[in-house]
């Protein structure tokens, strides 16, 4: 068995029950693959919805909503695959091939309109998603003031600033 090393970043699950919003840090390890999040999603156990927003290393983030029968995904680069478990598996279980290496353009895979019935449409979301300049944290947190969580959002990234 290999030891893997750690993925620098972080995860945060977002729980809405009876119209309110709930942030919480995930554990980090599930940064290293995508089952170990989707794993750890399910046993929120919501009536509301729930899902999972991730930064890998500054470099993209991966929305992840646990839906009946399977599981929702968005990468925000799809190209991130070459280089992290994570976005390889977010594309395995998508059925995509990844990108060329010499691919230099970034460009998402997976459901746009994961968040639209939270007030996030489709259009908005990839507008999010090709702002460049914008660091992942930023564009999560772009996200979440979106869809009615920021303050909630901010305050679990302050914690882990600390």
């Amino acid at each position: 068995m290999t030891v893997q090393e750690p993925v620098a970043g972080f995860a945060v699950a977002v729980v809405r029950e009876d119209g309110r919003w709930r942030c919480s840090t995930m554990d980090q390890t599930v940064l290293a693959g995508l089952d170990a999040s989707i794993t750890a999603l399910r046993e929120l156990r919501s009536t509301g919805a729930v899902f999972g927003m991730c930064n890998v290393d500054d470099e993209f983030f991966v929305l992840i909503r646990p839906v009946p029968g399977g599981v929702d995904l968005l990468l925000s680069d799809a190209a991130a695959a070459l280089d992290y478990d994570i976005a390889a598996d977010v594309l395995d279980l998508l059925r995509i091939d990844p990108p060329d290496e010499d691919d230099e353009e970034v460009w998402p895979e997976g459901n746009l309109a994961i968040l639209s019935d939270l007030g996030l449409p489709e259009g908005e979301l990839l507008v999010i998603i090709e702002e460049v300049d914008l660091y992942p944290d930023e564009q999560l947190e772009m996200i979440a003031q979106r869809c009615g969580f920021g303050d909630d959002f901010a305050k679990v990234l302050e914690k882990l600033e600390q």
